[in-house]
């Protein structure tokens, strides 16, 4: 059993035990001791429960948003729709295979009165104040079914139309009361109900909710996005390694580092500022089109991924070049067969940061014209074209309710978007990953 008498006087531990006095230490676990052991565990375990708490709260944030917007947007993939049978061969519009699916074939229809036959069928099963809260457009489904089934022309089908903003803001008990009580009966006799509406991801933008889609705005989205990589991505990964590979270390070179970090940094409506005066002037009649607005993106994502390769680049160990050039590679073998395949995981970590902020930015898109209602979806890269966050600041300033809907169904085909593009992105950088 130790002694618990101290030291002597001007003496130390060091010393006493410099001099085989042992009992000179006294206990090694005194109550001041365990106390501040027990201090310690205390603030590790306050730590981890701060970090968990953190962590708990986190996802509890991001399920509400999640849930929000499916329980907001669930609805918006649905439009309210009308029943109406048509008897094609008493209406008298004819066709064939050949006429029904050709190019002109909507407008063939539309000579040979298939609006009118239409409203016709709709007054005589309906009514005449149902048949008039039908869509203008309702006829243009009714020639897309032939289109798809010429077969329809030589028999009686029943289609679900879509019916007007009013009547779908009826059935969902708003609007006026002879709107709300209409959209009752047609509900209650089973000729107006909400279902589920396939055409949203299939059509573009339009006036009415009940006939707006989403196609032309995500095909706007994937062909800025593919200008942006194809632009960014090369330039940006040899910028890193000529940077750290190649560049003399002078005054040159850490003014361009420095302007790469600031560039990282600046706000994006600099960038559009940017797209503005050199590429709508370079190229004015390209304004609204992917290819320009790509180009102003890939200006935006090019620092993110310049400063994330060169941190790539950094992280390869030295063995490794030395290894190489040990075996008889030159230089540039040792860069593009050795350095560049382990850094492109890295490379590519940042890559899916800056693709992700460019998909969601609309500040740049603002100034170079994607601000715009576009009917059709885009034909190519130098077509008109908006993307989908504009068509979503788009949605969420009009009046009619029926687009609040359509806006966060539109917020779940853009998460949607970036899940799939940063889950192929993710998938490419773990088939290249290489571990040492």
């Amino acid at each position: 059993m130790s002694s618990s008498v101290p030291p002597p006087s001007g003496g130390s531990i060091a010393e006493a035990l410099a001099a085989g006095r042992h009992d000179a230490l006294g206990p090694t676990r005194t109550p001041a001791f365990e106390k501040r052991l027990a201090k310690r565990y205390r603030a590790e375990r306050n730590f981890r429960l701060m970090g968990l708490s953190a962590v708990a709260f986190s996802v509890a944030v991001l399920v509400f948003l999640l849930g929000n917007m499916l329980v907001n947007g669930i609805g918006g993939f649905q439009r309210a729709e009308l029943t109406v049978t048509i008897d094609f061969p008493e209406s008298g519009v004819t066709g064939d295979a050949v006429s029904l699916t050709a190019p002109s074939a909507t407008q063939t229809l539309e000579m040979q009165g298939l609006s009118e036959v239409v409203a016709f069928y709709a007054e005589e099963q309906l009514g005449a104040d149902a048949a008039a809260e039908l869509s203008p457009d309702a006829w243009r489904d009714v020639a897309a079914a032939l289109a798809n089934d010429p077969s329809l022309i030589n028999r009686s089908e029943t289609f679900d139309l879509p019916a007007s903003s009013g009547l779908a803001a009826g059935l969902e008990g708003e609007g006026s009361p002879e709107e709300q009580a209409l959209a009752a009966r047609l509900s209650a006799d089973g000729k107006l109900a909400k279902k589920w509406d396939w055409g949203f991801l299939a059509r573009s933008d339009a006036t009415s909710p009940q006939a707006v889609g989403i196609w032309g705005a995500l095909k706007g989205s994937i062909l800025t996005m593919l200008v942006t990589l194809v632009l960014a991505f090369p330039i940006g990964v040899l910028s890193a390694l000529y940077l750290e590979e190649y560049a003399p270390r002078n005054r040159w070179t850490d003014l361009i580092e420095v302007s790469i970090n600031n560039l990282a940094a600046v706000p994006s409506i600099i960038f559009g500022l940017l797209g503005l005066a050199i590429f709508l002037s370079l190229f004015p009649n390209l304004r609204s089109a992917p290819l320009i607005g790509g180009m102003t993106l890939a200006l935006m994502t090019m620092p993110v991924i310049v400063i994330s390769g060169r941190n790539a680049i950094k992280a390869v160990p030295p063995s490794i070049r030395d290894g190489a050039l040990a075996v008889g590679a030159s230089p540039v073998q040792v860069v593009f067969h050795h350095v560049l395949p382990l850094a492109l995981p890295g490379m590519l970590t940042g890559t899916i940061i800056g693709m992700a902020r460019a998909l969601g930015e609309t500040a740049p898109l603002l100034l170079i014209g994607m601000r715009a209602f576009v009917a059709t979806p885009p034909d190519g890269f130098t077509s008109p074209a908006t993307v989908l966050p504009m068509q979503i600041f788009l949605w969420s300033d009009e009046i009619d309710r029926g687009f609040v809907e359509r806006t966060s169904a539109a917020i779940i085909v853009l998460l949607v978007f970036l899940l799939a593009m940063n889950g192929l992105a993710i998938y490419l950088r773990n088939k290249f990953e290489k571990r040492w």
